[in-house]
């Protein structure tokens, strides 16, 4: 269903990753507390069979770094874009949350993280909720609502704190707003964390938790236009375990799961089922989601007829750790060293960019101040040049990963193994 179009390779491990909603920009979160931006090439419409066709299939396109920066002193745990896509935020487990430009990478505002303990509690996840509330997640399973004004993050203690799980939260997902609402913005929620689903409330508080499902829950997706036989436009939610199964919940039947789909198979269990994101209906034209896998598969299962599609691969080791898709239409997959670029395309080609040896460069951060190095304008399409200040002291940040099983086990693909890489500037 998908042809891999290039592989993008990163300087470090990757631990997060984010797509801006309107523009081709990917921003990614490295184990070395680096932050980079990236500008995918645009897709163009071929006049001649009025397919979409990607740039990077022709080999003419190149992946730009619009900038790059220091921006954690530990390992970089989740990135977000506002809902304009104007700014970025970033949680690192140096126990500081930032908030800064999309365009420059300059920082605007920063707050520590708060702890109910003495000890610092790291981030697993951020979500913008709205124009006017991010949401936090963290290690102790604890859920912080910040509120943000023009942006910025205007307090440094939290509106609200909810106590949705006992394990750390491994996904947020929102469900879509009432017929009755007037902001547009999703009021509610659904969370994950440790062996339970809860459904949280922007003005109630914590509504529901699910039973224990004996099983880590890791993932979650709504999926609108289906449901009870009686209820079709009521919604799902597909939600990944730790043992390779993908379970559904019936919107509003929250105690337990309605189905289960195994999506891996294996003695003892199936590999976990890390990351998870529907496929657009333009796309897919029915019900399917990409779930990304601990051996580095990526499985397209189709959810009308509760079976595995197609399957990807993405690394020969390393989990896959996000999924999404970019303004474009492209799936982007990310895990290990390297991220990925797939489109629904039956030709992929030949051509590649030209090789140039730009150094890499980072914008500073500095710990005394907000300031970051100017970095060139999107419009600019060109590498900085600078020094770059990694750091030796970089996290390796394992419980980021606790509970997440990472058998080494790998899937016969055949042929579709063998995907073109492309060249990049300043990579090579």
């Amino acid at each position: 269903m998908f042809e891999n179009l290039c592989t993008l390779p990163l300087k470090a491990e990757l631990f997060t990753q984010a797509l801006h909603p309107t523009e081709p920009l990917l921003a990614v979160g490295l184990s070395t507390g680096h932050v980079e931006c990236f500008r995918l090439p645009a897709s163009e419409r071929s006049t001649e069979d009025d397919a979409d066709v990607s740039v990077l299939s022709d080999g003419k396109g190149t992946i730009d770094t619009v900038w790059r920066t220091r921006r954690h002193k530990g390992s970089c745990r989740s990135l977000a874009f506002s809902n304009d896509g104007s700014y970025l935020y970033s949680a690192g487990t140096d126990s500081l949350l930032k908030h800064f430009s999309s365009a420059t990478g300059q920082v605007a505002s920063k707050i520590a993280i708060p702890s109910t303990k003495s000890v610092p509690d790291s981030p697993t996840l951020l979500h913008v909720l709205s124009p006017q509330t991010l949401l936090l997640a963290c290690d102790s399973g604890i859920l912080h609502l910040l509120d943000l004004r023009d942006g910025a993050l205007a307090a440094s203690k939290p509106q609200q704190t909810h106590f949705p799980h006992d394990d750390f939260v491994s996904s947020i997902t929102p469900l879509p707003p009432s017929a009755e609402s007037t902001s547009g913005y999703s009021k509610q929620w659904i969370s994950t964390g440790g062996t339970t689903l809860a459904v949280t409330d922007l003005r109630r508080g914590v509504l529901v938790r699910s039973d224990d499902q004996e099983d880590e829950l890791l993932c979650t997706a709504f999926i609108p236009g289906m449901g009870p036989k009686k209820n079709r436009d009521n919604g799902v939610v597909a939600v990944g375990t730790g043992s390779g199964v993908l379970t559904l919940w019936d919107k509003g039947a929250w105690d337990d799961q309605q189905d289960r789909i195994k999506v891996d198979t294996g003695k003892g269990g199936g590999e976990s089922l890390d990351c998870i994101v529907k496929i657009p209906d333009e796309v897919a034209r029915s019900k399917k989601v990409v779930v990304g896998v601990g051996d580095g598969s990526l499985r397209v299962v189709d959810l009308t007829r509760r079976e595995v599609e197609d399957v990807l691969r993405h690394d020969d080791v390393e989990a896959v750790v996000a999924l999404g898709f970019d303004s474009q239409g492209r799936m982007i997959s990310g895990g290990g060293q390297t991220v990925k670029v797939w489109q629904e395309a039956p030709n992929l080609g030949d051509g590649s960019s030209d090789d140039s040896d730009e150094d890499d460069s980072d914008a500073n951060d500095s710990d005394d101040s907000d300031d970051d190095d100017a970095a060139p304008s999107l419009s600019t399409g060109k590498r900085q040049a600078g020094k770059d200040k990694d750091s030796d002291d970089s996290d390796s940040d394992e419980g980021r990963k606790r509970g997440k099983r990472r058998k080494k086990g790998k899937v016969d693909l055949g042929p579709r193994g063998a995907h073109g890489i492309l060249k990049f500037r300043g990579l090579d």
